[in-house]
């Protein structure tokens, strides 16, 4: 199941969700631009410098060390991706689920919340596996966060996706409260199934699950408030 686009109109444009897939495509080009100058040795010390290494980030806050750079790669490892596929898989769930989460908070709010919902899902993942080696980049953690929230928000919104049934494929317009559910469970049992066993890549399942539940318990808090973002009163 691939959302595409959903049916559920903005007040007002997305400047900052245009603005984090600009920034993401722009640190992609970097990479490749990099990869192709200098070749794999410098691009994969750009992933392991400014990703998120779970051993590195836990021995520096174990000597008390909280302003180090192992810190900020909590930020900078959501603009950096790994592939082609990574990164428009990413782009297309933030820009289909973006923009109306954008609208509900705020810009503002919503950038704050977009990166600190990264934050929160990396240390998720750091939280697994404290001693791990293995860099984790991607924005999927932020934009979990984001799907969280639009879950709580906008659960009956049509989502038209694309499903795959053999070698035929079907449109379909489909709840968000079911698509995303779909796409959370996914990402429970691929996470669990993970544990114990030894990794040195792959899906960072527990930021997508970290993230998730940060960003619906934020959706609940701004969907019961009485009063919405910029003051205007929160609507179903």
């Amino acid at each position: 199941m691939i959302p595409l686009r959903d049916a559920n109109p903005t007040r007002r444009s997305a400047v900052v969700t245009l603005a984090i897939v600009i920034a993401c495509s722009v640190a992609f080009a970097w990479e490749l631009g990099l990869g192709a100058g200098w070749g794999d040795a410098a691009l994969n010390r750009l992933i392991v410098d400014w990703g998120v290494v779970p051993g590195r980030l836990t021995a520096a806050w174990g000597r008390g060390d909280f302003l180090s750079v192992d810190t900020a790669t909590l930020v900078t490892s959501q603009f950096l991706h790994g592939g082609w596929l990574h990164l428009l898989g990413n782009m297309l769930y933030l820009w289909i689920f973006g923009n109306n989460v954008e609208d509900r908070f705020g810009r503002l709010g919503f950038l704050a919340f977009y990166l600190g919902g990264g934050i929160v899902a990396g240390l998720a993942q750091v939280a697994v596996d404290p001693t791990s080696g293995a860099p984790t980049i991607g924005a999927s953690g932020a934009i979990a966060a984001t799907l969280g929230a639009y879950i709580v928000l906008f659960p009956r919104a049509r989502v038209t996706s694309l499903i795959f049934l053999g070698f035929f494929y079907q449109l379909v317009k489909i709840p968000a409260v079911v698509v995303l559910g779909f796409w959370f469970v996914l990402q429970l049992v691929d996470g669990f199934a993970s544990l114990g066993v030894t990794q040195t890549g792959g899906v960072a399942f527990f930021a997508h699950i970290g993230g998730f539940i940060l960003g619906a318990m934020v959706g609940l808090a701004v969907k019961y408030s009485p009063v919405g973002p910029a003051g205007r009163p929160s609507v179903g």
